[in-house]
Formats: structure tokens, sequence, C-alpha cells
């Protein structure tokens, strides 16, 4: 038995790991933090794909029988690859999961117009993951993307909260809106906007509703153990976490305060 395991690019992946602990709170989890390389939003299909699974083969080391990726680029650009291609051959009976698809099942129900944006980072945005999964469950959704790619630097600069901050993400707001009119859900498709989710709110219409995927995502893996206890069996209830980053660990803490409500002791990784 082992920790169910967390991976994002960054500190995003926080976010996810926050509710889960709230809904599914007697699990241990395991946080993996690639913070030396990120962020990922701006690298090819190849080099994510080659870090995302370098990630998952150290949580797997480390025990995880279940990995959540907890980073859209990396459920865009890794996951279907991951599972199709790398999973018979170095682990057959693990999972590995991604946060796109859980949002797309679900977003249909919530929209009243079906028009749909998508705020992501370019590797998102590019890789189209969020039209095609939307389109496999909401056919009669129509769906906008747009590319915010200095969202993440601000945050993680803590430039979000500043005016000149504002001014970059409202602006980021109003060319969405700008593309479809008729848009009355937005989907934070990127784990680190979450932080700017109130900010937002207070800035687009009120009929707009602003979509995180903390809760989706935790909902939908308390759903997925449930009906697969052949992977819930192995995985420890001890309702402890562990975080892990690649990057210097007294950096990593500091700045995990923005994402997490904890304060955060972590270990250094290397990852190759």
């Amino acid at each position: 038995m082992g920790p169910i395991g967390v991976f994002d690019s960054g500190y995003g992946g926080l976010t996810i790991l926050s509710e889960l602990r709230k809904r599914l709170p007697q699990y241990d989890y395991l946080y993996l933090g690639d913070n030396a390389r990120a962020p990922y939003g701006t690298r090819s299909f190849d080099v994510v794909y080659e870090f995302t699974l370098q990630a998952v083969k150290e949580l797997f080391d480390r025990g995880c029988h279940l990995v959540i990726l907890a980073c859209n680029t990396a459920s865009a650009k890794a996951l279907r690859t991951i599972q199709q291609k790398d999973l018979p051959v170095i682990a057959p009976n693990r999972r590995v999961l991604g946060v796109i698809r859980p949002s797309a099942e679900i977003i249909g129900s919530i929209t009243k117009t079906n028009h749909i944006g998508i705020l992501a980072t370019p590797g998102t945005v590019s890789s189209n993951s969020y039209t095609i999964e939307i389109g496999n469950f909401s056919p009669e959704s129509t769906v906008v993307q747009h590319a915010c790619p200095m969202w993440v630097p601000l945050i993680e600069n803590h430039e979000h909260e500043t005016h000149a901050g504002q001014e970059f993400i409202q602006k980021d707001i109003e060319t969405l809106l700008e593309k479809d009119r008729q848009i009355d859900t937005i989907v934070l498709g990127c784990t680190h906007y979450p932080v700017l989710k109130a900010y937002l709110e207070s800035i687009v219409p009120s009929h707009v509703q602003i979509i995180s995927q903390g809760k989706i995502v935790a909902e939908s893996l308390a759903d997925y153990l449930e009906r697969h206890p052949e992977i819930d069996q192995f995985c420890s209830k001890n309702s402890s976490v562990q975080y892990l980053t690649s990057e210097n660990t007294n950096e990593f803490d500091t700045n995990a305060s923005i994402f997490a409500a904890d304060d955060v002791k972590s270990s250094h990784v290397s990852l190759h």
C-alpha cells in the first residue's frame, strides 16, 4: 500500500491537493512539484511527456499505485500516451488520471447558454484537449479558448494582486469575452488560476460563472475509488501528506503558502 501521488509542474497542483484532502481526508498523499523545470505551459509536447513520465515513475518508485496529474498541461500533453503506451509496460496494475476529463464531463450541465470559455496555458490551449473532451460529452456546446501565458509567473512572483498585474488579468478576460458574447461559464484550465478566482468573479459580468477544478476533480476521484476497489485497496489511509520538490525546498515551502492552507515542509528530489 502507498499514498496517492499528486503531480504538478509547480505549485498549482496544491489547489487540487487541498480539495482532495477535504473530500477524502482519510487517504495518504504524496505531492511532487517539478519546480526546477517549471513552467510546462510553453514547452513542447515531447518535453512535457518526458518530464511527466519521469515524475510518474518517481511516484511509483515511492509506493504510489495511483497518480493524479494535477497539471492541465501534463494532462493535455502526456496523459494519454502514458496511459496507453507506458503503463501496460512499466506498471500494468497502476493508474494515472488527469484533471481535464472530470471538468469536461460536467461542464455541460452547468452552462445555460452552451457557450463555454477556457482560460489556460498556451500548451493546454494548443492541445485542444478541452475542446475535444467537452465535445465528447456536450457536443452541442461552443468552446472558446484563450491562452494566458503571463498568469502563472504573475501568481508565482506575487504580482497578481498589484495594479499592473490585475490590469493584465482583466485584459485577458476581456479578450476571451469579446470572442464570444454568449459565454456564461469560464473554466479555469490551469491549477494555478483558482488563486485568482475571487478577483475574476469581481470583474466578469454577473451572469458569468467561474469554475475551478479542485472540487470537481476531488468528487471524480471519490467516485473512481468507489468504482475501482482493486485500486483503492492499495491506497494507504493514515491521513498524512508529504511534499517533494525538484527546486530549493526553502523556496518551495515559502511559495506554497499561496496555494496551500498548511505549513509545508518539503524534501528535495532529483528527476531524470
